[in-house]
């Protein structure tokens, strides 16, 4: 339940090669600042601006004057990035995404179309195509006792060998409003997470998760 190919469409997003040779989707964070630069050096500059160094933003995006964008970020066609979001670095933003108000990104990939609309923090995480994150929904990338993180999931413990990751969402997944994904939170393709909940582990493809004893599959 929990490899790339189970979890992400990689033809939505300008990343796709980023994932290749490559079994789980957490493998990619940590290529992925080197991946920008080698990327951005690439685009055509008809297509995106290229206002510092390390930063390319496509002319058909639309950035509000107080966000900030560090370096090394990609924001692709459509892409909207809102008042006094927070780009850390290390950031994929895809085609028509949105990075709400007072949002933090570091370290991420948001496919296409993927909404993290208000008061976000997503960070060494993959969102997967048209996700979205409800008001106030975290990525929790940290364990308090900065152990490395290993997603649990039935049956099965996957060491990850890092001590910095968020989660995982898959294609379509929708997060709640005020929900913590915790640190090694993977979420399968079409799962819908109830507001406020608290999350750890695999949430299968297809699935209610109510609280983490009350996860049913869709009918």
């Amino acid at each position: 339940m929990v490899t790339i190919s189970e979890l992400l469409d990689l033809d939505k997003t300008i990343a796709a090669d980023l994932f290749k040779g490559k079994t789980y989707p957490w493998e990619v964070l940590d290529d992925i600042k080197s991946f920008i630069l080698e990327l951005g050096a690439t685009l055509p500059e008809e297509e995106y601006a290229h206002p510092e160094e390390g930063v390319w933003i496509a002319r058909d995006a639309k950035i509000f004057p107080s966000a900030f964008i560090g370096a090394p970020c990609i924001i692709d066609h459509g892409a909207e990035v809102r008042h006094c979001a927070f780009i850390r670095g290390s950031a994929i933003v895809g085609k028509n995404a949105v990075v709400g108000n007072s949002c933090e990104l570091k370290n991420v990939v948001l496919f296409d179309n993927v909404q993290t609309p208000h008061y976000n923090y997503v960070g060494d995480s993959i969102l997967g195509y048209k996700s979205h994150m409800g008001a106030g929904s975290i990525t929790s990338n940290v364990k308090s006792d900065k152990t490395p993180v290993v997603v649990k999931q039935p049956g099965e413990f996957i060491p990850t060998g890092r001590k910095k990751f968020g989660a995982i969402l898959g294609d379509f997944v929708e997060v709640g409003c005020n929900s913590v994904l915790n640190p090694g939170t993977v979420v399968g393709r079409n799962s819908n997470i109830y507001p406020t909940s608290c999350v750890r582990g695999v949430i299968p493809a297809n699935s209610i998760y109510k609280d983490k004893v009350d996860i049913v599959l869709k009918s």
